[in-house]
C-alpha cells in the first residue's frame, strides 16, 4: 500500500463483475491476450460464488467476503490481508502459502482445506501519510480470528498462527505439524485426532479443549495451559504409562527369526499394549501372526513389513509408512491409520487352506487421510470404518464389505450400488 492512501470505502461487486475479473485472471495464467491479475482489494464480495476458480496470487486485501463461496477454489499465494471472511465457505480450497494476516475467519468453513505454510499472524492496516510516513487506519494491531471456524481435516502444516484467536474452532483431524501457535487462544477447541507433531505451542491457551487422540510428539509446550482439557489417548513425547517396559527391539527380531525359520529358531512374542515408537523402523520385518493389540506404532517406517494374520485390533498406526506392507488377513478392527501411507499394500484375503479364506478386518477403523493408491482391499471388511479424505485411486475393493462407511472427501472410491 506504500505510496498511496488506502481507500476506506468498499465497492460492492456484482456476480457478473466478479466473474469478469476471474476470466481475465484465467487468461493471465493461460498466457492469453487480455489477461490481468484478479484484484479484489477493498471490494465487497458478500455472498458471491467463486467456487472452483483458479485465483492463485489474487489480491483480496481488506475485502469483505462474508458468506462468500470458494469451495475447491485454488487460492495459493493469494493475499487476504485483514480481509473479512466471516462464514465464508472455503471447504477443500487450496490456500498454500496464502497471506491471511489479520483476517477474520469467524464461523468460516475450511473443511479439508490445504493451508500449507499459510500465514495467519496479526496484521495492521496503514495508509501513506505525508507527515507521519504511515498512519494507522485501525487502532493497534489486528489479530487473526477464527472463532467457531471449521478446519476439520485441514492441512495447516508449517502454518504461522501465533497469536490467533480461535476459541471453539473445530480442528478435528487437522494437520498442524511444525505449525507456529505461540500464544494462540485455542480455548474449548475441538482438536481430537489433530496432529500437532513438532508444533510450537509456547504460551498457548488450550483450556477446555478436546485433545483426545491428538498427536503432540515433539511439540513445544512451554507455559501452555491445559486446564480442563480432555487428553485421553493423546500422544506426547512421554511413553505410554500403561505400556510394559520390555526389550521390544530384541523381541521383534526374535519373532522375525521365528517366522523366517518356521519356528526352529527365535521365539514368538506378544506386544499387546506396547509403545514401539522408539524403534523408528521395522522396515521389511517378517512379523507374521504378530499379536500387538492396542500397541502404538505411530510414525514407524514399516515399508514392506509382513503382518499376515496379525492381531492389531485397536493399534495406533497413524503416520506410519506401510507402503507395500503385507496385511492379508490381519485383524485390524478399530485401528487408527490417519495419515498413514498404504500405497500398494496387500490387504486382501489370506488363504489358510483349499477351502478357508481369512479376510482383512478393518471394521470401525479410522482410515482418515490415508494414501491407499494401488492397494489391494479385495474382500476386506470395512463396515462402519471412517474413510474420510482418503485416496483410493487404483485401489481394488472388489467384494469388500462397505456397510456404514464414512466417505466424505474420499477420492477414487466407487461404492457398489445399493
Amino acid at each position: 500500500m506504500a505510496g498511496q492512501s488506502a481507500p476506506t470505502q468498499h465497492r460492492r461487486l456484482t456476480q457478473m463483475e466478479a466473474d469478469a475479473i476471474c476470466a481475465r485472471h484465467d487468461r493471465l495464467w493461460a498466457a492469453r491476450p487480455g489477461g490481468a491479475r484478479a484484484v479484489f482489494a477493498w471490494h465487497d464480495l458478500t455472498g458471491l460464488d467463486l467456487s472452483g476458480r483458479n485465483l492463485s496470487d489474487a489480491d483480496f486485501t481488506c475485502a469483505v467476503m462474508n458468506d462468500c463461496r470458494l469451495v475447491g477454489t485454488r487460492l495459493d499465494h493469494a493475499i487476504f490481508f485483514c480481509a473479512d471472511m466471516q462464514h465464508a465457505d472455503l471447504s477443500e480450497a487450496s490456500l498454500k502459502r496464502a497471506d491471511l494476516r489479520g483476517a477474520c475467519l469467524r464461523g468460516a468453513d475450511l473443511t479439508a482445506a490445504d493451508m500449507f505454510e499459510a500465514d495467519l499472524r496479526e496484521g495492521s492496516i496503514a495508509a501513506a501519510d505525508p507527515k507521519m510516513g504511515f498512519r494507522m487506519l485501525e487502532h493497534g494491531r489486528r489479530l487473526s480470528e477464527a472463532q467457531g471456524a471449521i478446519l476439520a481435516g485441514a492441512n495447516l502444516e508449517r502454518s504461522r498462527m501465533s497469536g490467533i484467536i480461535a476459541m471453539r474452532a473445530d480442528f478435528t483431524d487437522a494437520v498442524l505439524k511444525d505449525a507456529k501457535l505461540v500464544r494462540a487462544n485455542l480455548k474449548q477447541c475441538s482438536m481430537s485426532g489433530c496432529n500437532m507433531a513438532g508444533a510450537d505451542l509456547s504460551g498457548a491457551d488450550l483450556a477446555g479443549a478436546d485433545l483426545r487422540d491428538a498427536v503432540m510428539v515433539g511439540a513445544t509446550l512451554n507455559s501452555c495451559s491445559f486446564d480442563g482439557a480432555q487428553m485421553e489417548g493423546a500422544l506426547t513425547d512421554k511413553p505410554n504409562r500403561d505400556a510394559p517396559l520390555l526389550p521390544y527391539g530384541d523381541m521383534l527380531r526374535a519373532h522375525a527369526l521365528w517366522c523366517e525359520t518356521q519356528g526352529t529358531q527365535g521365539a514368538p512374542s506378544v506386544f499387546d499394549g506396547a509403545d514401539l515408537r522408539t524403534l523408528a523402523s521395522i522396515k521389511g520385518y517378517n512379523l507374521t501372526a504378530l499379536s500387538a493389540k492396542g500397541a502404538i506404532f505411530y510414525g514407524l517406517d514399516m515399508e514392506g513389513v509382513q503382518l499376515q494374520g496379525a492381531q492389531l485390533q485397536g493399534a495406533d498406526l497413524r503416520g506410519c509408512n506401510l507402503r507395500r506392507a503385507d496385511l492379508r488377513g490381519a485383524r485390524m478392527s478399530r485401528v487408527k491409520l490417519a495419515g498413514a501411507d498404504l500405497r500398494e499394500a496387500q490387504m486382501g484375503p489370506l488363504l489358510l487352506g483349499s477351502d478357508r479364506v481369512l479376510p482383512c478386518d478393518l471394521s470401525r477403523a479410522s482410515i482418515k487421510g490415508v494414501d491407499l493408491r494401488g492397494a489391494d482391499l479385495r474382500r476386506a471388511v470395512l463396515n462402519d470404518a471412517d474413510l474420510s479424505r482418503s485416496d483410493f485411486t487404483g485401489t481394488n475393493v472388489r467384494e469388500a464389505e462397505l456397510e456404514g462407511v464414512v466417505t466424505k472427501g474420499c477420492k477414487g472410491l466407487q461404492l457398489p450400488p445399493k
